[in-house]
């Protein structure tokens, strides 16, 4: 049943990117609350399919490839809700990121959907709290990535004086940092908390807070970048084209993180060994 309702999830995400595009090229706000409130319903069948498979499955659905991208998936969906409710001239965010995180509801259904009994390490409590608040904190820093790319593109065409198409579509440059900035304060609190439970499972599970496994690297890399551009947007006064340029930085030490680290380098984190 948790597989109908994460199709049924993906379909609608599918449905909302549409409307989205059609918001973006259309600007009517008809086309932004029908995009907004179809996502919003994804939403809920995603959550529906992340319950029920939790429920079938006796342990958080966190851990295995499938499970991860599509929790992944969902959090970058709440952060975008919470970002929308916030900010209502940033409507075209969704035009950026509803497509993302329906690439990640169709990445994850190509991966092995088998339900399969947790290996003794993973039989913990740390489990959903560890996994959960790290992937969350991944939705954060893919907003702040978009966020960055718009800003980006919107300086482009204010520099180059064609105040017409994007310039029209996309929020103002204020915006755009206020929500790389507000992304960035939730997202590196959370990967931080993220970061120290999984040294304290790692503990109590190897007998070491830390192995310099590669995941943990790589996790310690991106918590560096992101310190660095919080640290110089609040004490620097970083504002605008560098903080967007750093956070793509980040977003591709997160790709690297996720998608190499997690699949083709061995470890403790690798998705293969867990189930292989």
């Amino acid at each position: 049943m948790n597989l109908f309702f994460f199709k049924l999830a993906l379909i609608v995400y599918t449905i909302a990117t549409v409307g989205f595009f059609v918001y973006l090229y259309t600007l009517k706000q008809e086309a932004s609350k029908g995009a907004f409130y179809t996502l919003s319903l994804g939403f809920f069948f995603h959550s529906l399919s992340i319950a029920l498979r939790w429920w079938e499955a006796g342990h958080p659905p966190l851990t295995n490839l499938f499970e991860a991208t599509s929790f992944l998936s969902w959090g970058l969906v709440l952060g975008y809700i919470i970002i929308d409710r916030k900010f209502s001239q940033a409507k075209t965010l969704g035009a950026f990121v509803t497509p993302l995180a329906t690439f990640l509801m169709i990445y994850s259904s190509f991966c092995p959907k088998e339900i399969l009994p947790l290996p003794p390490v993973l039989r913990s409590l740390w489990l959903p709290i560890h996994a959960a608040i790290s992937l969350v904190s991944y939705g954060f820093f893919i907003l702040a990535a978009a966020s960055g790319v718009m800003y980006l593109i919107q300086e482009r065409q204010i520099k180059r004086k064609r105040l017409g198409g994007w310039f029209k579509r996309l929020p103002s440059l204020e915006v755009l940092d206020r929500i790389n900035e507000l992304s960035l304060k939730i997202g590196f609190p959370l990967l931080t908390v993220g970061i120290i439970t999984g040294a304290v499972w790692a503990e109590k599970a190897w007998g070491s807070y830390w192995s310099w496994d590669p995941k943990e690297t790589w996790s310690l890399i991106m918590w560096l970048i992101y310190a660095a551009l919080l640290h110089e947007r609040l004490a620097v006064g970083w504002r605008g084209r560098k903080a967007a340029w750093l956070s793509l930085v980040g977003f591709v030490a997160w790709i690297i993180s996720f998608f190499v680290v997690n699949l083709y380098i061995p470890g403790a984190h690798t998705y293969v060994e867990w189930h292989g």
